[in-house]
Protein backbone atom coordinates (compact mmCIF):
# COMPACT_ATOMS: atom_id res chain seq x y z
CA UNK A 1 0.00 0.00 0.00
CA UNK A 2 2.77 2.56 1.20
CA UNK A 3 4.45 2.06 -2.49
CA UNK A 4 0.82 2.91 -4.45
CA UNK A 5 0.65 6.45 -2.52
CA UNK A 6 4.65 6.78 -3.27
CA UNK A 7 4.38 6.12 -6.94
CA UNK A 8 0.69 8.12 -7.33
CA UNK A 9 2.58 11.67 -5.45
CA UNK A 10 5.61 11.04 -7.09
CA UNK A 11 3.96 11.21 -10.92
CA UNK A 12 1.63 13.11 -9.67
CA UNK A 13 4.47 15.72 -8.60
CA UNK A 14 6.35 15.21 -11.60
CA UNK A 15 4.62 13.86 -14.69
CA UNK A 16 0.87 16.35 -13.85
CA UNK A 17 2.45 19.48 -14.04
CA UNK A 18 5.03 18.94 -17.22
CA UNK A 19 2.36 17.45 -19.08
CA UNK A 20 -0.35 20.10 -18.56
CA UNK A 21 2.54 23.39 -19.05
CA UNK A 22 3.54 20.92 -22.37
CA UNK A 23 -0.12 21.02 -23.36
CA UNK A 24 -0.82 24.33 -22.74
CA UNK A 25 2.26 25.27 -25.04
CA UNK A 26 4.06 27.03 -21.66
CA UNK A 27 7.23 25.90 -22.31
CA UNK A 28 10.69 28.13 -21.96
CA UNK A 29 11.70 29.60 -25.12
CA UNK A 30 15.43 28.21 -24.53
CA UNK A 31 14.02 24.72 -24.63
CA UNK A 32 11.19 25.38 -27.48
CA UNK A 33 13.91 24.22 -29.66
CA UNK A 34 14.51 20.87 -28.25
CA UNK A 35 10.90 19.58 -27.61
CA UNK A 36 9.96 20.02 -30.87
CA UNK A 37 6.59 19.46 -31.04
CA UNK A 38 5.65 20.80 -26.84
CA UNK A 39 1.77 19.56 -27.35
CA UNK A 40 2.25 16.00 -28.61
CA UNK A 41 5.03 15.55 -26.02
CA UNK A 42 2.84 17.15 -23.30
CA UNK A 43 -0.13 14.56 -24.39
CA UNK A 44 2.30 11.25 -24.11
CA UNK A 45 3.32 12.73 -20.61
CA UNK A 46 0.01 13.13 -19.44
CA UNK A 47 -0.69 9.56 -21.04
CA UNK A 48 2.20 8.13 -19.09
CA UNK A 49 0.75 9.65 -16.06
CA UNK A 50 -2.39 8.49 -16.83
CA UNK A 51 -1.10 4.87 -15.56
CA UNK A 52 -0.37 5.97 -12.10
CA UNK A 53 -3.80 6.72 -10.88
CA UNK A 54 -5.54 4.03 -13.28
CA UNK A 55 -3.27 1.27 -11.95
CA UNK A 56 -3.40 2.65 -8.41
CA UNK A 57 -6.55 3.93 -7.31
CA UNK A 58 -8.27 1.07 -7.44
CA UNK A 59 -6.05 -0.99 -5.02
CA UNK A 60 -6.26 1.35 -2.42
CA UNK A 61 -10.13 1.55 -2.26
CA UNK A 62 -10.04 -2.16 -2.33
CA UNK A 63 -11.34 -2.90 -5.38
CA UNK A 64 -11.95 -6.91 -6.74
CA UNK A 65 -9.10 -8.74 -8.39
CA UNK A 66 -11.09 -8.61 -11.39
CA UNK A 67 -11.35 -4.64 -11.27
CA UNK A 68 -7.65 -4.30 -10.15
CA UNK A 69 -6.82 -6.51 -12.97
CA UNK A 70 -8.71 -4.67 -15.79
CA UNK A 71 -7.44 -1.11 -14.42
CA UNK A 72 -4.17 -2.93 -14.71
CA UNK A 73 -4.61 -3.99 -18.46
CA UNK A 74 -5.96 -0.51 -19.03
CA UNK A 75 -3.14 1.07 -17.50
CA UNK A 76 -0.43 -0.87 -19.32
CA UNK A 77 -2.58 0.40 -22.99
CA UNK A 78 -2.31 4.21 -21.90
CA UNK A 79 1.48 3.85 -21.04
CA UNK A 80 2.16 2.19 -24.44
CA UNK A 81 0.19 4.86 -25.84
CA UNK A 82 2.17 7.52 -23.96
CA UNK A 83 5.25 6.18 -25.30
CA UNK A 84 4.10 5.12 -29.02
CA UNK A 85 2.66 9.08 -29.22
CA UNK A 86 6.28 10.17 -27.96
CA UNK A 87 7.88 7.96 -30.14
CA UNK A 88 6.16 9.37 -33.04
CA UNK A 89 6.59 12.96 -31.45
CA UNK A 90 10.50 12.64 -31.59
CA UNK A 91 10.55 11.93 -34.96
CA UNK A 92 11.15 14.78 -37.00
CA UNK A 93 10.30 15.56 -41.01
CA UNK A 94 13.54 15.17 -42.95
CA UNK A 95 15.47 13.03 -40.14
CA UNK A 96 15.68 9.47 -41.15
CA UNK A 97 15.75 6.25 -38.68
CA UNK A 98 18.20 3.45 -39.48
Amino acid sequence: MKWHWTALILFSLTLLPVGLAMVTDRVPSRLRARLAPVRARGVSFLLIYATAPVNAVPRLAGASPDTTLVCTAAGGVLAVAGALVLGVATLRPGRRVS
